[in-house]
């Protein structure tokens, strides 16, 4: 394996104000599954709402396969007048207390997973960090008119006890997410993620509850004070968004009326009947097929 250390460049002065802070690592990538835009959104949220620095380059050249997303660029005329490309990026953010905390964010890694996530690994290691967390949306029958479920994954099992016993053991394409985890938990760093029940009707939209949802167990799990008003007055005007366009929709109450149902029956029932791995695996590939990679997170 090539050295990692030369797949990144540190910021001296921004890595030199987090030292000794023992921070947490949030890595959230595009590429993989983003139901309700959860992960993307979560990012987007972060450094909406946290004053911020870079402070690690990744050189994203060598882990992207441009003919996969290729960069948006703008002709004028007769000449080419913009170029926006990718970026990978480590952020020092920090929370309504001045407490850093770190975002890697960016398009995932087409290519050289075990380099970049040895990289990943090594940034933290240099840095102090004393977790690494992640989190997602995946499409599953659940409601909108329910409070959004949360499956928790960990290093350490007894971190993620507790979770709605909607899905029991499954294989899946991974993610580079899973990936970093994974390495994580075999050099004994403690690695955390938060997956958001999605209703599945609604995947392909942005579904503010689960980004709440999951910046709330983040900033729980981290020690972290994240503003939540934003998200919840968005998933309020989402609801009400949501009423007004399926208004007029007479199988619409009905299919959410028998969400509703067997996710009360779930619930009372401890989540005894879960989806065959076979159906949570074909949604996903399906899924999968149908992304598009977005477009903000670029240079």
């Amino acid at each position: 394996m090539l050295d990692p250390s030369s797949l990144y460049h540190l910021e001296p002065d921004v890595a030199a104000s987090v030292l000794g802070t023992r921070p947490a690592l949030i890595h959230l990538f595009d590429g993989y599954i983003d139901a309700g835009s959860v992960t993307h959104s979560t990012a987007r949220y972060l450094l909406d709402t946290c004053e911020h620095q870079v402070l690690a380059t990744f050189d994203h050249d060598q882990l992207h396969d441009y003919r996969s997303r290729r960069p948006q660029m703008v002709f004028d005329t007769n000449h080419w007048a913009d170029l926006t490309d990718y970026a990978l990026l480590v952020h020092r953010l920090l929370d309504v207390n001045g407490r850093p905390f770190l975002l890697l964010t960016g398009p995932e890694p087409d290519s050289q997973w075990n380099r970049a996530a040895a990289a990943v690994l090594q940034l933290a290691g240099q840095l102090g960090v004393s977790q690494l967390l992640t989190c997602a949306g995946v499409p599953m029958a659940v409601p909108h008119t329910r409070p959004t479920l949360v499956t928790a994954h960990a290093t350490d099992p007894a971190l993620a006890s507790g979770n709605p016993m909607w899905i029991d053991r499954v294989q899946l394409p991974g993610s580079f997410s899973h990936v970093v985890e994974y390495r994580s938990g075999q050099a004994g760093l403690l690695a955390q993620g938060f997956v958001a029940h999605v209703p599945h009707y609604l995947a392909q939209s942005n579904f503010p509850q689960a980004t709440a949802a999951v910046v709330g167990r983040i900033a729980a799990a981290a020690g972290l004070d994240i503003p939540m008003d934003p998200l919840h007055q968005a998933s309020e005007t989402n609801l009400a968004n949501i009423e007004a366009e399926t208004g007029e929709d007479a199988e619409f109450p009905a299919m959410v009326a028998a969400l509703e149902e067997q996710y009360d029956q779930l619930a009372a029932n401890g989540g005894a009947s879960v989806p065959t791995a076979e159906e949570i695996g074909a949604a996903v590939e399906q899924f999968l097929a149908d992304q598009d990679p977005p477009n903000d997170f670029r240079r």
